[in-house]
This record gives structure tokens, sequence and C-alpha cells, in this order.
């Protein structure tokens, strides 16, 4: 199992930027797909993207598409989510999360490592 670490959260106001990363250790990184989650306070965890194991292939809610941008660097274990044009609404625990499934569906069933989470907030 691959154990997962996420980093670079904090607190942005609206319009601005932030880049998580998400450093992993364990198995080999390369052989995952992985993906980002948020959850918001009373609400569902939810997809954000997912990236496959080589970073070519990439999906995106249509809440972050055109704002967001996942990728992975598996030379240094690492994943990462640039996040631009934040919004209030982005405002939440974001997760990195690991599949073993080649292209694993947007469901938090089909990710079965998990990180513990790095809070962002955008201020509007």
């Amino acid at each position: 199992q691959v154990q997962l670490v996420e980093s670079g959260g904090g607190l942005v106001q609206a319009g601005g930027s932030l880049r998580l990363s998400c450093a992993a250790s364990g198995r080999t990184f390369s052989s995952y797909a992985m993906g980002w989650f948020r959850q918001a306070p009373g609400k569902e965890r939810e997809f954000v993207a997912t990236i496959g194991w080589s970073g070519i292939n990439t999906y995106y809610a249509d809440s972050v598409k055109g704002r967001f941008t996942i990728s992975r660097d598996n030379a240094k274990n690492t994943m990462y989510l640039q996040m631009n044009s934040l919004k209030p609404e982005d405002t939440a625990v974001y997760y990195c999360a690991a599949s073993t499934s080649r292209w694993p569906p947007p469901t938090q069933r089909a990710f079965g490592s998990w990180g513990q989470g790095t809070q962002v907030t955008v201020s509007s």
C-alpha cells in the first residue's frame, strides 16, 4: 500500500492561486492512478480530478475544469494540484488518493489509499 501526505493548503483571497502537493511513499508510485477529492463543511466528499499513471490522461470535475490542473512527477513520487482563480466555494479539505486501477472512475470507492487532507480556505 502507498502512504500519502498532502501539503500546500492555506488561506487565499478569491481570485488567487495555490498549489497542493501529495508526496507518496511505499510501493511504486508510478503504478498508481492518482486523484484529488475535497470535502467542504457539512457536505459529502466530492471528486476534483484524476490523473493516470503516466500523467498523460487527466479528468476534471466540471466545477474546476479550466481553473485547476492536476499533474505528477513520478521521479519525485509526487502529485500536484495547481488551483487558479479560486472561489469561496472551493473552500474545503483537499485529499489525495491512490488507485490500483489503470483508469479509475471518479468515485471514492475506486481509490484505496488516502492522505490525511490539507485545508484550503478562500476568502471573499
